[in-house]
């Protein structure tokens, strides 16, 4: 199973949704940053599941400890960096019935076809516990880009199903997308959203959406033609993540109803500082940064478990049917916003790295 992602900044991530607890490796840190807990503890306490009306209700504290890769003053050493978050609200007996029977559009059915095995509580290495190691790790990833490239990475709800909110990713705000909930830094479509939501969890349902992701402030030069294209691992990276099922960047889709006299980005200098007049690239053209704002979408799925009988098989492969059970999420974008996150850090960091090794 590969667990790992990454080249010059690479982690690793570790733990089921049920076991003792989940965790993260981070190698190839720069030595000499100063970091704590207090810099990891804010990006999951986003993520963690308990954390409004609007979330599943599976209690979690989520506190990290490092345990590795620190001097004594709080610095890292260029040593793997390993940290730990104990499991506290596991209940596998929610889970019991999913032992013979596969969940439908889980990973339940894929996971044993591929090993013969699976963890059946709660899904495991499938489960979106998995992602509070790329969440601790991508902490540490937002502080060097933030400190050492003056790089802001944040990202944000922009559609819940058919809801759609108007946002500017050159302006917004990381306490607007922080000001409710939902995380959409549209208050009217916000409310909108949260309503759609409360429906959905009171009548056993779910409903998926689109988080926007953005990166300010890149220079010009990150990224590595022709397979590592920074978009490229940007997609990679965001369709990793559970319950992804789509990504555009710039202009994306939509970007074919136009000519290629519409859809070209103007350039420009101005006290000598080069520039686009637009930015229907999503500041990315032929798979490097060009200095203009980075913004691509994500499209995230409904949760799979409803709690509704749907028809399904068991191991022995025998027809049957299953009702979801458990704690989960109506929908998943608004914990998904940080792990957005999370991943766009990690591999703007690495492209960082690589171009600092390769150029200098």
């Amino acid at each position: 199973m590969s667990s790992s992602f990454g080249h010059l900044f690479r982690i690793t991530t570790w733990g089921e949704s049920h076991g003792g607890g989940v965790g993260v490796i981070v190698d190839g840190c720069p030595s000499r940053l100063k970091l704590s807990e207090s810099d990891i503890q804010p990006d999951l306490d986003r993520r963690r599941p308990g954390q409004s009306r609007i979330v599943t209700p599976r209690k979690e504290s989520d506190t990290v400890q490092i345990l590795s890769g620190l001097s004594s003053t709080g610095r890292t050493l260029g040593t793997p960096i390993c940290m730990w978050v104990k499991n506290e609200d596991a209940r596998s007996e929610a889970y019991s019935e999913m032992k013979d029977k596969f969940r439908p559009s889980h990973a339940d059915f894929t996971y044993h076809a591929k090993y013969g095995i699976r963890a059946w509580q709660g899904g495991g290495r499938a489960s979106a516990r998995e992602t509070v190691g790329r969440v601790a790790a991508g902490a540490i990833a937002k502080k060097i880009l933030r400190e050492k490239y003056g790089v802001e990475v944040l990202a944000y709800v922009r559609q819940v199903q058919k809801i759609m909110a108007e946002i500017n990713p050159d302006q917004v705000r990381a306490a607007a997308v922080e000001a409710n909930i939902v995380r959409c830094p549209n208050p009217l479509a916000a409310e909108k959203m949260i309503r759609l939501i409360e429906k959905m969890r009171r009548e056993g349902n779910t409903v998926g959406g689109i988080v926007e992701g953005v990166a300010r402030g890149v220079p010009a030069g990150w990224g590595e033609p022709v397979f590592d294209k920074l978009e490229a691992d940007l997609a990679k990276a965001m369709l990793s993540l559970p319950a992804s099922k789509g990504f555009e960047i710039g202009s994306g889709f939509d970007g074919i109803t136009l000519t290629g006299r519409e859809h070209n980005d103007p350039i420009r200098v101005r006290r000598g500082q080069v520039f686009t007049t637009t930015n229907r690239s999503g500041g990315i053209q032929g798979g490097i940064s060009n200095g203009e704002t980075i913004y691509f979408r994500v499209a995230f799925k409904p949760v799979a478990t409803v709690m509704h009988a749907q028809d399904t098989i068991t191991e022995q492969r025998v027809n049957t049917t299953l009702r979801g059970r458990g704690r989960h999420d109506p929908c998943v974008l608004p914990r998904a916003v940080p792990m957005v996150e999370a991943m766009t850090a990690l591999v703007l960091v690495d492209h960082a790295l690589r171009q600092r090794a390769q150029c200098g």
